[in-house]
């Protein structure tokens, strides 16, 4: 076509005049006009800020970098694969540690008795543990406030009034609440099991305050959290052996299923979708085929007319 456009509309059509690129491509640069001197000036600015984000990033890799903290090695969970649910059994089982051990300290105010119902409990034994603890309720008919027994709809107690009196108790130091801790902490559970169990003895020349312990996946090394989790430091209501690393395995998968307690249904969902989605397109496969067959397999013969 293009040879037909040549001999209709002269050759000069199809051939590139440099002068008229190049004018073409100055309309086009903003850069084109510029002076000499604006131009070293923007290369150096370009430069020294090329330079400065450079040793920015240096300066915060070096400030991360610490010999005294370790990140947490990656354990074998049991619900890291795909398809792979929560260990409910497990689930139950670090409910009662941390009720047992990490409920004298830290908080978990955004998880209700409700939420165990269908979880780790039944509907009578969570209501049995949301009557354990005495709520604050009220006023009454007379204005005052009164205590009564818990229910399902209450979330987890406080174990101090507030900010102030958890500081004062724990010398100065605030105990994070754990209803989301798996998922604000870089590492998540594999650093909170690596926490609770790598608690040992300060290396030669860190000073650790009265009241702190040294544990080198901490931040800093020094935490004002003593070491809670011990063999045997409680009873499982199922036989389980209540090893130091079995406590910790087990409060983490329950801390996993407090920050994401929509695990299970999330990889449900994905399960179901791929059924559905693999139905649909082995259907539409073969929709396809149907409809093109006949443009597919269709053969165009050109038969020249015969010589009279």
């Amino acid at each position: 076509m293009a040879a037909t456009v040549g001999r209709i509309c002269g050759s000069s059509l199809l051939k590139t005049n440099p002068v008229v690129v190049r004018n073409q491509v100055n309309c086009f640069s903003s850069a084109a006009g510029w002076t000499k001197g604006r131009k070293t000036l923007y290369a150096t600015i370009g430069a020294l800020s090329g330079g400065a984000g450079a040793l920015l990033f240096a300066l915060e890799q070096s400030v991360k970098a610490s010999d005294l903290e370790l990140h947490p090695p990656k354990n074998p969970w049991s619900h890291n694969g795909v398809f792979s649910s929560l260990d409910h059994a497990s689930i139950r089982r670090g409910y009662e540690v941390y009720k047992q051990v990490c409920a004298a300290c830290h908080s978990m105010r955004f998880i209700a008795y409700r939420n165990l119902v269908g979880v780790s409990h039944t509907e009578a034994e969570a209501k049995a543990e949301a009557e354990e603890v005495q709520v604050q309720d009220g006023p009454d008919e007379n204005g005052n406030m009164f205590m009564r027994p818990g229910k399902l709809s209450d979330y987890f107690p406080n174990p101090y009034p507030n900010e102030e009196a958890a500081r004062a108790a724990n010398n100065g130091a605030f105990p994070p609440d754990l209803s989301y801790i798996t998922l604000a902490r870089h590492g998540g559970e594999d650093y909170v099991f690596a926490l609770l169990t790598g608690y040992c003895d300060a290396p030669a020349g860190v000073v650790l305050r009265d009241g702190q312990y040294f544990n080198p996946y901490f931040p800093g090394g020094a935490i004002s959290m003593a070491q809670a989790l011990y063999n045997e430091v409680l009873e499982y209501t199922d036989g389980t052996p209540p090893t130091a690393s079995q406590l910790a395995k087990d409060v983490c998968t329950f801390l996993k299923w407090a920050a994401e307690p929509e695990h299970d249904d999330r990889k449900r969902m994905v399960l179901k979708a791929l059924y559905i989605f693999g139905a649909l397109l082995a259907i539409s496969y073969y929709i396809k085929r149907h409809k093109w067959t006949v443009m597919k397999s269709r053969k165009i013969a050109f038969k020249p007319p015969s010589k009279q």
